[in-house]
């Protein structure tokens, strides 16, 4: 297993593009990005927990059923949600790209992000797709990544090398998320592509597994998106034999799978909206998973503790509160906590209660952009990981006026 470069044209037979086309104001954002399979591939997805959801999850959820796909077309700056016509529209945007491919609409995965409830002009990406198809090519992640950006101050990409049945394979993926990001399923866009060969149901399985210990363990600010969605397309390029039930090869894409699932769960918890540091929980000792995922969460979406790390201020006592009251049955009198980043560690709480420790050596580990938040329970052999980011000014201030 190995980290390369890519993203979703990593992957042997995939292509991709991103342009500017005309929705969102600034010529210089592209707004509108493609990605294609040369073949048939298996398809899987998940989609967001929010009962208000975006037209584009409807559409693509029946273009999915029968298990396969070959394009995802996705649109920023707009987000096709709480429109009367916008079913329509993801439709229409479907078959208009599905034309010039050779392919059908069903074919096709559609999502859109950006300000919900204004109408989607069809417009200019109509217009744009000859362009967005024409410019298809194997170094064209980058510009893919770029059209799918609302509030993202960076592309969030990842890619893998690993082996299957003897054969080398590659699995990437491209990430959009910086606001309205919160457990549960899916928190933000993803598109990953592999040439994996996997039947389209252990593919769903794969994926479904997965998310409950990654993007289901992100927050920045406690909202869950309407058009959330992770996706992921195999076209089984690599030609090793195809994954059809659990065993080594299954274990094996598992792990390739989280490997780029979790890159993509830290760049978008690090780029949240005005965020100025990566938070990142880690508890142990719980009495079980559900346990230790609770507290975990409960902390890193805890607006005191974000502000507290955004200050480089080691208040335990909000970790502490935040575990409190997370609702998980949890001895605070065995609780531990210490603060870790590239400047050291130090433990501040010790079995509920303050230890002493130097303010000075604290502020020096918190300063830094990277902070790891380490909570014992001390009450059995569970843990979990959840990621997070400090809250700022800067947030309040790309939130106040995000639609005008």
């Amino acid at each position: 297993m190995k980290l390369i470069t890519g993203g979703v044209c990593a992957a042997q037979g995939f292509t991709a593009n991103g342009i500017h086309c005309g929705i969102r104001k600034n010529r210089t954002k592209r707004d509108l990005s493609l990605i294609v399979s040369q073949v048939p591939a298996a398809a899987a997805a998940v989609y967001t927990t929010n009962l208000v959801k975006g037209a584009p999850l409807t559409v693509t959820k029946a273009h999915l059923q029968d298990g396969t796909a070959r394009a995802i077309i996705c649109n920023s700056g707009n987000a096709n949600t709480c429109n009367a016509d916008g079913i329509e529209i993801a439709e229409k945007m479907s078959a208009a790209v599905a034309a010039p491919l050779g392919m059908t609409a069903d074919d096709v995965v559609v999502a859109s992000t950006g300000v919900i409830g204004q109408p989607l002009n069809l417009t200019p990406i109509v217009e744009g797709i000859p362009a967005l198809v024409a410019g298809l090519n194997a170094d064209g992640s980058d510009a893919a990544a770029e059209g799918i950006m609302t509030t993202d101050t960076v592309k969030k990409d990842v890619a893998v090398e690993f082996t299957l049945g003897g054969k080398t394979c590659r699995i990437g993926g491209i990430a959009k998320g910086s606001g309205m990001i919160h457990p549960n399923m899916a928190t933000m866009l993803v598109f990953i592509t592999t040439d994996a060969a996997i039947s389209p149901a252990m593919l769903q399985e794969a994926l479904s597994g997965d998310i409950a210990d990654t993007f289901n363990m992100v927050s920045v600010d406690g909202d869950t998106s309407t058009n959330d969605m992770v996706t992921v397309l195999a076209n089984g390029l690599a030609g090793n034999p195809e994954i059809t039930a659990e065993g080594e090869d299954f274990t094996t894409f598992m792990r390739a799978l989280n490997t780029v699932t979790v890159g993509l769960c830290r760049m978008i918890a690090g780029d949240g909206e005005g965020a100025t540091k990566l938070l990142e929980c880690q508890v142990t000792g719980a009495a079980d998973v559900a346990a230790a995922k609770t507290v975990a969460k409960s902390v890193i979406c805890s607006s005191l503790l974000k502000a507290a790390m955004f200050g480089a201020d080691a208040n335990w006592g909000r970790v502490l509160c935040a575990i409190g009251y997370s609702g998980a049955a949890v001895d605070v009198t065995k609780v531990d906590v210490a603060f870790h980043s590239a400047k050291g560690t130090i433990e501040v709480c010790k079995q509920g209660a303050g230890i002493p420790f130097s303010e000075e050596i604290a502020k020096e580990i918190l300063l830094e952009k990277e902070i790891d938040i380490l909570i014992a329970l001390g009450d059995g052999n569970a843990a979990a990981t959840a990621w997070g980011c400090d809250l700022t000014y800067d947030y309040v201030k790309i939130n106040g006026d995000y639609r005008t």
